[in-house]
């Protein structure tokens, strides 16, 4: 930028830590205002000190929005009503929370008068795409500076390893804290890089922060109910203790808290990489594993078999969009308003029991319950003739009998 250039304005999505801290040097060294952006969704971090470290470092501004709730309501619960999940066990903790900071930064940008953005995210993940495009459909001239992308930054960094007090911007006071990379928020923990990046060695013990060791759970199960409306939760009550918890945000909290204390959530996965390589990962999501489990229950409960069939294909493909960083494309709105639609009678009470790190369904109940106990009951007949299934049996075996008769020596051969 040149020197007789007006400097231009960038909010940058800033953590505190190593990685942002040292972007945001580097961009005020290349010319710019910096407006230092944090999203509270749910992390544990210390807001004011990285206020300090951000203003000390030379941001002209530090700007923090609690976006809890509206990560609750907005983006983890339309997931639940989803039942939400990439590759059979990531359950998008971290993918969720992106479009949710991206709204707050492109706010932040508008509210400042900034044209340019920027980001901590690497060159191989996943968090780039979703932050960029979710920047893009929400601000379709923003401009973004990512770093890591950018030779002149890469080259001087050439990765995390290299972002330590000696070798980085000069009196930039800041240590690395572990040798993983950990992210946050109130749905998850993410822990990946460093010693993770080999998939044949074991995750340290004391890896964890938001869940026990299953082995060191309570040797007492606890007992809840959750209510759910229309697929969304909107109140727990602990069996065990007579506690009632409502409010989006606080079950939520609630339920990473007692998950939490009994090992629920743990993954330790390999998983495929939107841009074209596979990354391991270890996770912790105490609340979306434990409401994943009874929302897929009173749902079997209240929905109708075929409609759930193409119900569970459209979240399999919601999955894929959140994960890709979709989440404001128009295919993944219509998909979420699909599914909202689904969940029109999905209301009712599950019951479930926490143990050692598993989640049991004990018992549900439903207004709109679909189950008969007099038709399906072995010992009453009920508006059900048993004859009627020979012919049942047999319109379904006419296919599987003239593929057999008439293709079934070519299979053998």
């Amino acid at each position: 930028m040149s020197a007789n250039q007006p400097k231009k304005k960038i909010v940058l999505a800033y953590s505190g830590g190593l990685d942002t801290s040292c972007i945001l040097v580097w961009l005020i060294e290349q010319g710019y205002d910096v407006i230092a952006f944090t999203a509270d969704v749910g992390q544990d971090d210390d807001f004011e000190a990285a206020k300090q470290k951000a203003l000390s470092l030379g941001a002209i501004k530090y700007v923090c929005l609690d976006l809890r709730r509206d990560f609750v309501d907005n983006y983890i619960f339309p997931a639940v009503q989803a039942d939400a999940i990439y590759e059979d066990r990531y359950l998008l903790g971290t993918a969720l929370a992106r479009p949710c900071i991206a709204s707050g930064i492109i706010r932040v940008a508008s509210e400042e008068g900034a044209s340019h953005v920027s980001h901590g995210a690497t060159g191989k993940g996943n968090d780039q795409i979703r932050f960029e495009l979710a920047s893009y459909a929400l601000c379709p001239q923003v401009e973004v500076v990512s770093p890591w992308r950018l030779p002149e930054f890469y080259e001087r960094f050439a990765g995390r390893q290299a972002l330590t007090p000696r070798r980085t911007i000069s009196a930039l006071p800041v240590t690395p804290k572990s040798p993983w990379s950990m992210d946050g928020n109130l749905m998850h923990i993410s822990y990946e890089s460093g010693i993770l990046e080999d998939p044949k060695v074991e995750a340290p013990q004391d890896l964890c922060t938001m869940t026990k060791s299953p082995a060191e759970a309570p040797d007492q199960a606890v007992r809840i109910s959750i209510r759910f409306e229309q697929g969304i939760p909107v109140k727990v009550k602990n069996l065990t203790t007579g506690e009632e918890i409502t409010g989006s945000l606080e079950l939520y909290t609630y339920l990473n808290k007692i998950g939490g204390e009994h090992g629920i959530g743990r993954v330790d996965i390999v998983e495929n990489r939107f841009i074209g390589m596979k990354s391991r990962g270890v996770y912790e999501t105490p609340a979306g594993t434990i409401l994943r489990q009874a929302h897929i229950d009173i749902e079997v409960l209240t929905m109708d078999r075929e409609l759930r069939r193409i119900k569970q294909r459209l979240a399999l493909d919601f999955g894929e969009q959140v994960y890709r960083g979709f989440w404001f494309s128009p295919e993944c709105k219509f998909l979420r308003d699909c599914i909202k639609r689904s969940q029109e009678r999905v209301s009712g009470t599950v019951q479930l029991s926490l143990f050692k790190g598993g989640v049991h369904v004990t018992a549900r109940d439903s207004e709109f319950s679909l189950y008969n106990q007099e038709l399906v009951s072995m010992d009453v007949q009920g508006n059900y003739e048993p004859r009627d299934a020979e012919g049942f049996i047999r319109i379904n075996a006419l296919r599987l009998r003239e593929y057999h008769r008439l293709q079934g020596d070519l299979d053998q051969s």
